[in-house]
C-alpha cells in the first residue's frame, strides 16, 4: 500500500508538473494572441489612414485635372480667336498688296503681333495638355493603388 501511495504521489507530482507546463504554454499563447490582436488593430488603423490619405490625394488630383481641363478649353478658345485674327490680318495683307487701304507696315505689324499671340497660345496649350496628361497618369496610379489595397484587404479577410 505504501508503494502504491508512493507511486501515486509520484504520478500526481508528474501530472502537476505537466499541468504547470501546459498552463505556462497556454499563458504564453494567450499573450501572443493578444499581441497579434494589437498588431492587427494597428495595421488596420495604418491601412485606414493610408486609404484616407490616398482618397485625399485622389480628390486633390481630380481638382487639378479639372482645372487643367478648364485651362485647356480656355486656351483652345483663345487659339481659335487668334486664328480668326490671323486670317483677318492675312486678308488685310492681301488687300494691301492689291493696292487698297492702310499701309503695309501696319499690316505686317498686326500679322507679327497675331503670330506672337498665336505662338504664345500654342505654347500654353501644350503645357496645359502635358499637365492634363500628367494628372490623368497620377489618377491612374492612385486607382491602381486603391485596387491593390482592396486585394490586400481581401487577402487578409480570407486569411482570418
Amino acid at each position: 500500500l505504501k508503494e502504491e501511495n508512493a507511486s501515486l504521489r509520484s504520478k500526481i507530482n508528474k501530472l502537476q508538473i505537466f499541468s504547470e507546463t501546459q498552463a505556462d504554454k497556454m499563458r504564453k499563447l494567450e499573450r501572443k494572441l493578444e499581441e497579434n490582436k494589437i498588431k492587427e488593430e494597428k495595421e488596420a488603423q495604418d491601412l485606414e489612414a493610408m486609404v484616407q490619405h490616398v482618397e485625399q490625394n485622389l480628390q486633390l488630383m481630380t481638382k487639378r485635372a479639372v482645372k487643367a481641363e478648364n485651362n485647356a478649353t480656355k486656351l483652345k478658345q483663345e487659339n481659335a480667336l487668334l486664328q480668326v485674327q490671323l486670317k483677318n490680318c492675312q486678308t488685310e495683307n492681301e488687300a494691301l498688296r492689291s493696292g487698297q487701304s492702310a499701309s503695309l507696315a501696319v499690316v505686317k505689324q498686326n500679322a507679327d503681333l497675331a503670330l506672337q499671340n498665336l505662338l504664345t497660345v500654342i505654347t500654353n496649350s501644350r503645357t496645359s495638355i502635358k499637365q492634363l496628361v500628367s494628372g490623368a497618369e497620377s489618377l491612374q496610379l492612385v486607382a491602381d493603388l486603391l485596387k491593390s489595397i482592396d486585394r490586400i484587404s481581401e487577402l487578409s479577410e480570407d486569411g482570418q
